[in-house]
């Protein structure tokens, strides 16, 4: 095939995208090809994938196990609707409901995360018969005009016109100014201040268990728990936001297990499609019961993708992808703290979904220019790794779970040679 290469990609980019849409990298290569955790441009130069498409690609590019499930599966029946009866889809639903955390049974098929989390709102709406939500600040939920307005990160929310009327924001159990204790009991009391003034009218709180474009910030180990007491006193239920978190990338199935809590509802996408789209909201039988107006999703767990899912959730069951993530991030998060640099705030994360805070001693760079000269020199050392935080300062570690550890090892020392040109480059200016 006869790539185009990048600057004609960027050319037709420029003249027919959004100016929205952005890109990583000054010089970005054309991705032509992946394989597990490699992924190739147009001149063939292999990189090793620390990002996996945002936590999408769990169990790596063209797996060839799972691709032999969905090339089976088009080759039969690719699409019809929920209004006509299939299999995939039911033995996908049952299959979730073996693995979901607590009693969590029944489930919702969507597309993407943000179409999930929209459903999740709509159904703690019908139940608790509520309208009102609470969102932490910092978190990331969707690009829907809901899923928008309980989005706490400035950058991601679009407009100045989105749903303000119950929709309460509190502080995240994280401040970069103290400690994760006070910044917790900081949170929780500002939860039981919008509780006791206005939980007659909200339905939901939700929460990532690690907000991901929030810079990779996992809380206190009992935060959940006490918010979930608290929600619990007022009759709001818990929505887990697992977009990001769920089907292994942290050392457990679903992040929310770290915590020791059932959420009311879960959501979950990216990596149960593993490249191709598909997500889900579910919850008990009971608040199940209230979502009985008709309703579907002409695309959500058609054949195609229920099938492909099941291929990834077998793939992650037999080659012990959840134990691997443990693992393998416990040598991340090692090799991460032993780096020294004057560029290194903090270490964060679980699994493998790591967070390196960046920060700037100089004047001559601020802490989001040196992440993205990282980014830049990682690339061109043969690393893709991503970047985010409310100030875009924060490394994000989530590569495919199939990742080894001769790959974990050659990344964080190619890191550390790139964090002394950093040094060396400012000292030069």
């Amino acid at each position: 095939m006869n790539y185009i290469g990048p600057a004609k990609i960027l050319e037709k980019r420029g003249e027919y995208f959004f100016p929205a849409n952005s890109c990583f990298y000054k010089n970005p290569p054309q991705i032509v090809r992946g394989s597990m955790q490699y992924l190739f441009d147009q001149d063939n130069k292999k990189y090793i994938d620390f990002y996996a498409g945002v936590s999408v690609m769990n169990c790596g590019h063209s797996n060839p196990k799972i691709i032999e499930t969905a090339i089976e599966q088009l080759s039969k029946l690719q699409h019809t609707t929920t209004l006509y009866l299939t299999q995939p889809i039911v033995d996908l639903a049952e299959k979730l409901s073996k693995i979901l955390p607590g009693n969590i049974k029944r489930t919702f098929f969507c597309v993407t995360g943000s179409e999930a989390n929209e459903g999740a709102m709509a159904l703690a709406r019908l139940y608790t018969k509520k309208n009102g939500f609470i969102a932490l600040n910092g978190g990331l939920h969707g690009r829907t005009h809901l899923t928008l307005s309980v989005t706490g990160i400035p950058m991601w929310r679009l407009d100045d016109n989105l749903v303000k009327e119950d929709i309460f924001f509190i502080d995240r159990p994280y401040s970069p100014d103290t400690s994760y204790e006070k910044a917790m009991k900081k949170s929780l009391k500002q939860l039981e201040a919008v509780l006791k003034e206005h939980g007659h009218k909200i339905s939901a709180m939700i929460l990532e268990p690690i907000q991901g474009n929030g810079g990779i910030i996992m809380y206190p180990k009992n935060y959940i728990k006490q918010v979930k007491q608290l929600l619990e006193s007022y009759k709001v239920l818990l929505i887990v936001d697992e977009v990001q978190t769920g089907y292994g990338r942290t050392g457990k199935m679903f992040c929310i297990d770290h915590y020791g809590v059932v959420p009311d509802i879960i959501v979950t996408a990216k990596a149960l499609g593993n490249g191709i789209p598909i997500s889900t909201f579910s919850t008990t039988d009971e608040i199940a019961k209230a979502f009985n107006s008709p309703s579907a999703s002409t695309f959500g767990g058609n054949p195609a993708a229920a099938q492909n899912a099941l291929g990834v959730l077998d793939y992650i069951e037999k080659n012990h992808l959840v134990e691997r993530a443990d693992a393998l991030g416990k040598l991340l998060r090692e090799r991460l703290e032993r780096l020294s640099s004057p560029f290194i705030q903090e270490v964060r994360g679980a699994g493998l979904m790591m967070g390196l805070q960046i920060q700037s001693n100089s004047d001559k760079l601020s802490s989001a220019e040196i992440t993205d000269f990282i980014l830049e020199e990682m690339k061109d050392l043969g690393f893709l790794i991503g970047k985010n935080g409310l100030n875009r300062d924060v490394l994000a570690f989530q590569p495919p779970l199939v990742i080894s550890e001769e790959d974990i090892n050659a990344m964080v020392t190619a890191l550390e040679k790139t964090l002394e040109k950093v040094y060396l480059t400012i000292k030069e200016k």
